[in-house]
């Protein structure tokens, strides 16, 4: 039996990371960007990581941060994973003391074969769909075909995932672990119980 991985990320109320930690999910992701209808302080994010239970993985976004924007994060919300959406590189994703996961943003195969070089260090590669002027959450796909079966990194694959479309997503990728946001959701930010539900179930009926 496959079992596949699933993050819903753009968490942003506590009750809708209580719901999907009884849903199942592996882990939840918090964004830490101004820019995105999504965006958490570390005030909300701390009452957001309160009410999950033990054994739900807290990974923190940020897109372009200053290492002290970082750090002082790190230091306010127990964090377990960071995920980079912007142009960073290895060595300034690295410094932090905790594993963490690069976004590449696909326009072509090779960018998914430049990454595996680019960032050595990373626990995962997130393959996203490419937009010129934002860093994800666009609800745009990308040409899952592209995706090989010979990637030497882990990777996980989000852009435009929803319960619909997911079981194809996966059949045609043969991905592992998938990310979530607006699939999910019933306005920016706000996760729809009956989508979350959709979705996961989805997913585990995958074999």
């Amino acid at each position: 039996m496959k079992t596949i991985r699933i993050k819903i990320c753009g968490i942003t109320r506590p009750e809708d990371a209580r719901k999907a930690a009884e849903l199942g999910v592996d882990a939840i992701g918090l964004v830490f960007y101004a820019a995105s209808k999504r965006a958490v302080t570390p005030e909300q994010a701390k009452k957001i990581v309160a009410a999950l239970p033990p054994f739900v993985s807290v990974v923190a976004l940020f897109v372009n941060e200053t290492a002290e924007t970082i750090r002082e994060t790190l230091r306010q919300v127990p964090i377990d994973i960071i995920q980079f959406h912007g142009d960073e590189d290895d060595e300034f994703c690295r410094q932090f003391d905790r594993p963490y996961l690069k976004a590449i943003r696909v326009q072509s195969a090779s960018d998914i074969e430049a990454a595996q070089t680019r960032f050595p260090n990373t626990r995962a590669l997130l393959f996203d769909a490419y937009h010129p002027n934002e860093y994800g959450g666009t609800g745009l796909s990308f040409d899952w075909t592209l995706l090989p079966d010979n990637l030497t990194k882990p990777w996980i694959l989000a852009g435009g995932l929803t319960p619909q479309n997911i079981a194809a997503a996966i059949q045609t990728s043969n991905a592992a672990a998938v990310d979530v946001s607006g699939g999910v959701e019933s306005a920016g930010g706000i996760k729809d119980e009956a989508k979350m539900a959709a979705f996961i179930q989805a997913v585990r009926a995958i074999r």
